[in-house]
């Protein structure tokens, strides 16, 4: 899961209702978001699952790979297969580490590709980010990893040259799991620097859609140029695998995805479920990489 992997494979081959206005403020600074297009979900796999993984993932949604490789990523002493895949409802960067992982590597969930590395990392600490990492070069570009309220981690990139990828089908949506104790701070730190909009705030949602049906939980729909949010702000005490998957894939046809899923190796841990206007399941890919994929449901 990770933006490292964006880069060496490069080197190789929307106003809604803000329901809630002081979390809708968009603060009065650059937006350095290029499209969800370059921005990958980071996911560390052991070795011997890395190639089990990549090919699962394809078969599931489709789409292609970069050329597989092994380089160091980090800038620390490390060595990982590296991989891309590329796929019409999102992208995922694939690490499979033949060394130890070098602190803070492999907590990130996301990595995002922005137009000025220093400028961005700034932005992100005027509006409560913290770095955990310094900023460092890489052979293509600049990364850093950052932390917001809550613990939410990241990774932030730019390329030396501009990458050119296609618009994705469907934008998958980051699902960020907090406590009443971080979410308004993450919410208003986060759409503060992603110039994010907020796109529905439910907070007597149905905690159906996160294996709890007898609770009522909030739920934050946020938009940026970085892609979608979801943000459930619940009690923390979250049933089995809640809270484990990071991604969210939209996906025409729930069924027919499942069925290519399960072909390709894929655990359905959470039986299709249907909620307001959305059917979603829970799976976990060869290499113990958990997603939640969803499709809408036909009024």
């Amino acid at each position: 899961m990770k933006r490292f992997a964006f880069l060496i494979a490069a080197a190789l081959v929307a106003t809604g209702p803000a329901a809630s206005p002081l979390m809708a403020r968009e603060a009065a600074t650059t937006d350095y978001s290029v499209g969800p297009q370059y921005d990958t979900t980071h996911v560390y796999v052991p070795e011997d699952r890395f190639d089990a993984f990549v090919a699962s993932f394809v078969a599931t949604f489709g789409g292609t790979t970069s050329k597989q490789g092994e380089f160091q990523v980090t800038p620390t002493k490390s060595l990982t297969k590296s991989q891309l895949a590329l796929t019409p409802v999102g992208t995922v960067s694939v690490f499979g580490f033949k060394t130890p992982i070098p602190y803070p590597f492999g907590d990130e969930r996301t990595g995002y590709l922005v137009t000025d590395i220093d400028a961005a990392v700034a932005s992100a600490v005027r509006h409560g980010a913290v770095r955990r990492i310094a900023t460092f070069p890489d052979p293509i570009g600049r990364d850093s990893v950052i932390q917001w309220p809550g613990g939410v981690n990241m990774q932030i990139y730019w390329h030396t040259a501009k990458p050119n990828y296609a618009p994705l089908a469907t934008v998958p949506e980051n699902r960020i799991y907090l406590t009443s104790d971080a979410s308004d701070s993450f919410i208003r730190d986060w759409t503060g620097f992603a110039h994010g909009r907020i796109v529905s705030d439910d907070r007597s949602a149905s905690g159906a859609e996160i294996g709890q049906p007898d609770k009522t939980i909030r739920r934050v729909a946020i938009d940026s140029g970085y892609g979608k949010m979801v943000v459930f702000v619940t009690d923390g005490q979250l049933p089995w695998p809640y809270g484990r998957d990071m991604t969210g894939y939209d996906v025409p046809d729930l069924a027919a995805t499942l069925a290519r899923a399960t072909a390709a190796g894929v655990e359905t841990l959470v039986q299709p479920v249907t909620v307001g206007d959305r059917q979603s399941a829970i799976v976990r890919f060869p290499g113990g990489y958990i997603a939640e994929i969803h499709s809408s449901v036909a009024k």
